[in-house]
């Protein structure tokens, strides 16, 4: 046999070697985790809500493991819709103008209002339906001007006078014309001296919708502090929201110290502290971070009660952290103000949804499946997976649902180590050997050059 007859034979059987690695598919078998959808509506085109779950099962955060099968085990195209605001959208904090509800003390009505608006109908002055004259008027509640703002009001934030400490409670009613009011639920805001220090609770969460005005009004009128400052935050698209994990134990405890590992690091909007105690207050500072060898960032802080007031209980478990990405929360309670009581809290992370959009093709029953060490990202933009997408058809689109229950695929990869891979790899690095051993006995077996 000739040297080039040769090394064309170990070439051929390099390939061979190769062939195994280069026509491995990935297939259902792959993914740890696999949940049946059911559709209703009308395709070939449905949305999921990726449940929050599902999300926590997948290996990579940006879930490039994630796989749409449908029943003759083929992966299907699919897209990824991000949760949260729309591409160049945002939030805008406006100030307002605002003007204060007056009533006479012993009256058990809501304020009657005499307005003066401008040419563009915003309110110049805003005057009380004035009583008898020996009645002693007071302050119920006041009036927001938003008619400026076009877009969805997503929150208020509100400053007082610094002389008022405590929690206030009230009541926010929305309306278009001051003559019929919409209720938008209650707003509570705080502030506490403790330590030194002041520490304030100024931000209260709308429903996102629009409205010309606002009405916020004391469930204790005596309570009703002197407004200093009052901004709306507005946001120019729509804004989903959040979905939340189930209880998380902390994974290590020590006085006033609470740490949470969570599979993968995740852009974290919110945090929700149980708090099993009444009477519970508890100044917190909350850290950060993506691997346990990195160093904690600070993420926030804010202040936890659950008490009584007037009779009735309030709450705060809440804390921001406006998409933070991280996989490790750690959580400081300073223990003056009582800490969180004996039982070891859970913890709740909430972050903006995920929806997976797929093209339903073949015959059913669909699977998603996540969980694959060796995941690949194979999503598509809407508009390549939907041909003359626009964003207001994403909700007119069939609708599919995840089982409850998480299926665990046999023989799936559940530890990190992918075998499969790697002994793809070990049959590709044998046929490297193979074919260098057979080049050297081919220099070997050529005779010398006269």
């Amino acid at each position: 046999m000739s040297g080039l007859a040769l090394m064309r034979g170990a070439g051929l059987a390099l390939l061979a070697l190769l062939a195994p690695l280069a026509h491995a598919g990935e297939g259902r078998g792959d993914y740890a985790v696999q949940v049946p959808l059911a559709l209703s509506g009308e395709g070939p085109w449905y949305r999921l809500e990726l449940p929050m779950s599902l999300h926590l099962a997948a290996r990579y955060a940006d879930l490039r493991d994630l796989r749409v099968f449908n029943g003759n085990g083929e992966a299907l195209a699919y897209a990824l819709s991000r949760g949260g605001l729309r591409q160049g959208d945002g939030y805008t904090d406006n100030a307002v103008k605002w003007f204060p509800l007056r009533a006479p003390r012993d009256a058990t009505g809501l304020p009657g209002l005499r307005v003066q608006r401008s040419a563009s109908g915003t309110l110049v002055e805003v005057l009380a339906e004035t009583g008898p004259a020996d009645e002693q008027q007071e302050l119920r509640g006041w009036l927001l001007d938003t008619s400026a703002i076009e877009a969805p009001l997503h929150q208020l934030i509100l400053d007082w006078s610094a002389d008022q400490e405590g929690f206030q409670r009230f009541s926010i009613e929305a309306s278009d014309d001051l003559l019929q009011w919409r209720a938008w639920g209650e707003g509570q805001i705080a502030r506490l001296s403790f330590a030194d220090e002041r520490i304030d609770q100024r931000k209260v969460d709308l429903p996102g919708r629009r409205a010309r005005y606002l009405r916020l009004l004391w469930r204790t009128p005596r309570q009703a502090p002197q407004l200093l400052a009052v901004q709306v935050r507005s946001a120019s698209g729509e804004v989903a929201p959040l979905t939340w994990s189930a209880a998380l134990a902390p994974s290590s405890v020590k006085p006033g110290e609470f740490v949470w590992d969570l599979p993968l690091a995740l852009p974290l909007q919110r945090l929700r502290v149980e708090l099993a105690q009444a009477n519970s207050l508890a100044p917190v500072s909350v850290f950060g971070r993506r691997e346990g060898k990195l160093r904690w960032q600070p993420l926030g802080s804010g202040l936890l009660y659950r008490l009584p007031q007037d009779g009735q209980e309030v709450l705060h478990d809440q804390l921001e952290l406006y998409g933070a990405p991280v996989q490790q929360l750690r959580l400081q309670v300073d223990e003056r103000g009582g800490g969180l009581g004996s039982a070891t809290p859970s913890l709740q992370v909430g972050v903006r949804p995920t929806q997976v959009v797929f093209l339903a093709r073949g015959e059913p029953p669909y699977v998603l499946a996540v969980g694959n060490p060796a995941g690949k990202a194979a999503d598509l933009p809407l508009r390549s997976l939907i041909p003359g997408y626009q964003d207001a058809r994403l909700a007119s689109l069939g609708v599919a649902t995840a089982a409850q229950a998480i299926e665990t695929a046999a023989g799936a990869p559940q530890a990190g180590v992918d075998w499969k891979r790697w002994g793809l790899w070990a049959v590709l690095l044998a046929g490297v050997g193979l074919l260098v051993l057979m080049a050297l006995s081919l220099l070997r077996s050529r005779p010398d050059a006269p």
